[in-house]
């Protein structure tokens, strides 16, 4: 009898919107429950030489945001991801549960807001055949995007490390903001978690509860 075709579960998000956390809390609850499960995260630093080549333009090695080609960037994104599809595909045939952190939305909220607004649905459009079409990689099941407050967002980036050129630009991260809540409402299978209360953030707990009440197979 074949195993049950696993999962592909996307965490979404600004910069500083928590999904490293929100991860990490979901993973010990999967580990509690004995789900078989595995988490990749996106860009894979230090693990090829395209995530290098966006460590490098996050840096600001490549110029400014508006001198970098949105479609360029989005081809290293995609390299990057490809380099693990038949890994990823072989976790899902294999019935388990993989969590990203990051995945092909991340190319369309935060390239897409380097440009003008009228430009960002034919970027989307060329980002799927790319990525889905082209290079194969696995459609997502379910996106979870934690939703926060751009500033909120940002402040938390800036607390934690040294801010990118995406992290250091808050009219960027509003940006990239809007684009993550209109795919939520155009692409299928989204769900948004409200990480904000109060014009605070939520404890992590508090969202964990959102985040697992939208898994239902937990």
């Amino acid at each position: 009898m074949n195993k049950k075709q696993g999962l592909l579960i996307v965490f979404e998000g600004i910069d500083g919107s928590g999904k490293t956390t929100q991860i990490n809390l979901l993973a010990r609850t999967l580990k509690e429950k004995n789900i078989d499960f595995e988490v990749i995260s996106f860009p894979q630093y230090g693990q090829n030489e395209y995530a290098q080549k966006i460590f490098d333009y996050l840096s600001g090695k490549f110029g400014t945001l508006g001198k970098v080609d949105p479609y360029e960037m989005a081809k290293l994104y995609a390299s990057d991801r490809k380099t693990v599809r038949d890994l990823i595909k072989k976790w899902l045939t294999e019935g388990k549960l993989v969590i990203a952190n990051r995945y092909v939305s991340s190319s369309k909220a935060h390239l897409g807001a380097n440009l003008a607004e009228e430009k960002r649905e034919e970027f989307i459009k060329w980002i799927d055949q790319l990525e889905y079409n082209e290079n194969g990689m696995p459609k997502e099941d379910l996106t979870i995007l934690l939703s926060v407050d751009s500033k909120i967002g940002q402040k938390n980036s800036q607390e934690k490390n040294h801010p990118d050129i995406h992290e250091d630009n808050l009219s960027h991260l509003q940006k990239a903001n809007e684009i993550f809540l209109e795919l939520s409402k155009k692409e299928k299978n989204w769900v948004v978690v409200d990480c904000m209360s109060n014009f605070q953030m939520k404890s992590p707990e508090e969202i964990q509860k959102e985040v697992v009440a939208e898994l239902k197979i937990i």
